[in-house]
């Protein structure tokens, strides 16, 4: 085998691996932007697409399912209301041993309008656990918080 053959094998078996590895961080990486995104823009049909039919949610609120939240965004955009932008930073990925679920962690800003007109911008923790199903990956569980406020010594 010559020494191009070689490297050129080399170089396509060392960029396989790496898709493998990156690939499915890469998938959930880009499905997390995608369903921020139909977030942010008040899309429900398409953001509410991407969770489980069974998904969990914990709020600040307390635990909620699909239905009572999609009811309750629903009443906040008729009321007015809605998220004028949101944008995610120090997103952190983990697989299980399997490669069939994945943990999403992330720091969410969102500016929301009120029905009041109101705008104000906050900064939240997320969570978000996916399943990989038949029908591909899916939103199970949301745990949600707002990020802590330093607190003055």
């Amino acid at each position: 085998m010559n020494k191009s053959v070689f490297f050129s094998l080399v170089l396509f078996l060392g960029g396989v691996s790496s898709q493998c590895i990156a690939g499915p961080k890469a998938d959930i990486r880009q499905l997390e932007q995608e369903s921020n995104a139909a977030y942010a823009a008040n899309d429900l049909e398409k953001y509410f697409g991407y969770y489980a039919d069974d998904a969990i949610f914990w709020f600040p609120e307390g635990r909620t399912d699909v239905p009572s939240y999609k009811k309750e965004w629903s009443d906040f955009l008729k009321s007015g209301g809605g998220i004028k932008a949101g944008t995610t930073s120090d997103m952190h990925i983990r697989f299980s041993p399997h490669g069939d679920a994945a943990v999403a962690s992330y720091l969410l800003r969102l500016t929301t309008q009120d029905a009041d007109k109101k705008v104000h911008t906050e900064d939240y923790q997320e969570t978000d656990v996916w399943f990989k199903t038949e029908g591909g990956w899916k939103i199970a569980h949301v745990h949600y918080s707002e990020v802590p406020k330093p607190t003055k010594h």
